[in-house]
């Protein structure tokens, strides 16, 4: 039997608010544009106000007893609430791992080269994601592979620039071992 899966529909970035005639409650609170309560009135008659002050009326609040709507320029407050949300948006730290792969053979020049490359990373705030893979007869070896892993983050603390911190233990997977390093400042 064939199974179809289908993708949850993506929420909308910004609130969808019933507006004017969208409105179904009998009774609203109603704010002026300015945000003074005006009072509880029907509906009917706050749709008749603010087309006298031509806006529109806008269901801001629709869980409260009774609703609270208010009455403004819907495509103003759409446009302010975009803007608030890309503002918000530009303002998120984007933190990426940085994959750093080390071997039990790594040469002094290479290891130095990582460590340095690591040292690149750490200042430009990204976390550091330290593996060492083991092949084949390497995987007897765990403990020098601990002991070099353990080497890369003593050689990279030795930096004053940085006061790293060990976000994830040094673990074992299947083929290797694995640790996630960042700097705290």
């Amino acid at each position: 039997m064939r199974r179809t899966y289908r993708r949850p529909k993506p929420k909308p970035l910004i609130e969808i608010f019933r507006i004017n005639q969208q409105i179904k409650v009998p009774e609203l609170r109603v704010i002026d544009d300015d945000g003074q309560n005006i009072g509880v009135m029907p509906t009917a008659q706050a749709l008749q106000l603010a087309q006298e002050q031509e806006m529109d009326l806008v269901e801001v609040f629709p869980k409260a007893q009774p609703p609270v709507a208010k009455i403004t320029d819907y495509g103003r407050m759409k446009y302010q609430k975009e803007k608030y949300l890309h503002k918000q948006k530009t303002r998120q730290k984007k933190v990426d791992i940085k994959d750093i792969r080390l071997s039990l053979r790594i040469s002094p020049h290479d290891f130095d080269l990582r460590v340095s490359q690591a040292a690149k990373f750490l200042e430009k705030g990204h976390k550091i994601k330290i593996e060492i893979i083991l092949r084949g007869r390497e995987r007897q070896l765990r403990d020098k592979a601990t002991e070099i892993v353990n080497t890369f983050y003593k050689k990279l603390g030795e930096n004053e620039k940085f006061s790293l911190a060990v976000e994830q233990n040094l673990t074992r997977q299947v083929n290797g071992f694995t640790m996630v390093v960042v700097n705290k400042v």
